[in-house]
């Protein structure tokens, strides 16, 4: 179809300081030479853009409104969303976008018994969960208008439920523009379930199919929760329009954190996520479960019915969620190991190397927090210097408050040190002659972003030095873990920019954020139709 569009098209080259461009006749021809699966042959030296049109306009030309159907598989959770979404558009403007969740749920894996996640249980678990979740969803999608009903391009037939639970005839629905779904990073075998499953259902209603990067869906979360909050207020004062684009508006930092990944990104635009800084070991979110498991009293942990352990240590730590919490006003105090009413303390990651070096590394380090708490409940400390010795320690010895007090210890520490480097970030922007556009915002994003008491430390934290005025949003908690509704939006920001994906992708058990990264980045890895 496209190398039928007879056009003039541009291919923009950038080689170092030297940008040109090229004009192409036709647009396959742009699509051959500049694919976005060949990108990674080009970088560094050359970067090329193709200013193509919007390839969403082939499928819904006059439409104002777009509607999904998303699954998410790629750990332990399986979820299925609809979503609605309406561009804003009054009298031919641009407006603030709107969404609406027709449907929204989610089953989680039980692996409370293996004390963490397990593949197999979680592949299972798609397995057998996922059809039933998709069969509920397609029942709450909108209803046809009376003249589409029975059009085979328009509306698709669903079995009706009665109010007994029984079916009852045919119900006519709103057909979807497209299907939404995970391809990576994850569980292969994870993803590969739901992949397939979104892949038949798009042959079956012969639609167009969107594989979204999952890290990216976590970092467009908050634009999702500002269409969401939009419809609700133009439901309420019955008014259109607003302020143009998305919120947030593209550039942006991003710090995704969760049990897989740490990440502060320079979120540029919609594929276009610079990684600043990444953990050199573990993920914040693995460092607090493990903590957990090793803190937490056994009676808490026989009781859990839940693998989220982070969770449970966080609930722990701050019964009443009363915090009391003073940051360190300089990078000194920061390093500095704080003194508690035990004979240990909590030392900073990469606050002791030669010449303080890795203090100012963008980089992260979890792993070191991990062994000092498994230590701690093990042995005991030298009271002078706070270093573990060889003596042990029983564990009936360990009181809950002194569980309690590593707890905190352990979170403040993390949470401050994830801190740290937003603040270097956001001091490099600072000097940067070169900014064009200064970044205002932090979204904070993925299943740790949920712990309230990370909400409360980095704003105070950004606060004590320097960047009181940065707004930092961060989703609720059902949209910080895993879900299908933010695949939903984050497949209607690729579909309208263009993006669809080929029937014969896979799953990707790693795909990078960053252009500059060896996959090429999220339009570097091959699948993708434009």
């Amino acid at each position: 179809m496209l190398g039928r569009l007879q056009m003039q098209v541009q291919v923009q080259v950038h080689m170092g300081a030297v940008s040109f461009i090229l004009p192409v006749n036709r647009l396959d021809d742009a699509c051959c030479h500049f694919r976005p699966r060949y990108q990674s042959s080009l970088r560094p030296a050359i970067r090329a853009r193709i200013l193509l049109p919007s390839r969403a306009h082939q499928y819904a030309p006059s439409r104002r409104h777009l509607l999904t159907l998303a699954i998410e598989t790629s750990c332990d959770d399986t979820s299925v969303a609809i979503l609605e979404k309406h561009d804003g558009k009054l009298d031919g403007k641009l407006g603030t976008p709107s969404a609406r969740l027709h449907f929204h749920e989610k089953i989680t894996a039980n692996t409370a018994l293996y004390r963490g996640i397990h593949p197999l249980v979680a592949l299972e678990s798609h397995q057998t969960n996922l059809a039933r979740l998709v069969d509920r969803a397609l029942r709450s999608l909108p209803d046809a208008d009376h003249a589409a009903v029975g059009r085979p391009a328009r509306c698709v037939p669903v079995l009706a439920d009665r109010r007994d639970g029984s079916r009852a005839g045919i119900a006519w629905k709103q057909k979807l523009d497209f299907v939404s779904v995970t391809r990576g990073p994850g569980m292969r075998s994870s993803l590969a379930t739901g992949l397939d499953t979104a892949k038949g259902l798009a042959v079956a209603w012969q639609v167009p199919l969107v594989a979204v990067n999952h890290m990216q869906a976590h970092a467009l979360a908050p634009r999702l929760v500002s269409a969401l909050e939009r419809a609700a207020t133009t439901t309420a004062e019955g008014t259109g329009g607003g302020h143009a684009g998305a919120k947030p508006a593209f550039p942006f930092l991003s710090v995704l954190v969760s049990g897989g990944h740490t990440l502060l990104l320079e979120s540029r635009e919609l594929v276009e996520h610079k990684i600043l800084a990444s953990t050199k070991d573990i993920a914040i979110g693995d460092c607090l479960d493990k903590v957990a498991r090793a803190v937490l009293p056994a009676e808490v942990l026989a009781s859990a019915e839940t693998t989220m352990y982070g969770a449970l240590l966080e609930a722990f730590a701050f019964p009443d969620a009363e915090y009391a919490y003073a940051p360190p006003k300089s990078k000194g105090e920061e390093l500095s190991a704080r003194k508690t009413d035990y004979t240990w303390f909590v030392k900073p990651p990469l606050s002791e190397s030669p010449y303080g070096a890795k203090a100012h590394a963008m980089e992260f380090s979890f792993s070191g927090l991990v062994t000092s708490a498994e230590r701690f409940m093990a042995f005991r400390s030298d009271p002078l210097t706070g270093r573990t010795t060889k003596e042990p320690r029983v564990p009936a010895e360990i009181g809950i408050e002194e569980r309690r007090t590593l707890a905190r210890e352990v979170m403040r520490v993390a949470f401050e040190h994830l801190a740290s480097r937003v603040v270097l970030a956001l001091s490099q922007a600072s000097a940067s002659t070169g900014a064009s556009q200064p970044i205002k915002t932090l979204v904070v994003s993925g299943g740790v972003a949920s712990n309230k008491f990370l909400r409360h430390l980095l704003p105070a934290f950004l606060a004590a030095r320097g960047f009181e005025g940065m707004e930092i949003l961060t989703p609720p908690p059902s949209l910080c873990t895993d879900n299908a509704a933010m695949i939903a939006w984050a497949g209607m920001e690729m579909f309208e920019a263009g993006w669809t994906s080929e029937l014969e992708c896979l799953a990707l058990r790693k795909w990078s954020l960053d252009p500059g990264a060896e996959d090429g980045g999220i339009l570097g890895v091959g699948g993708w139709v434009a």
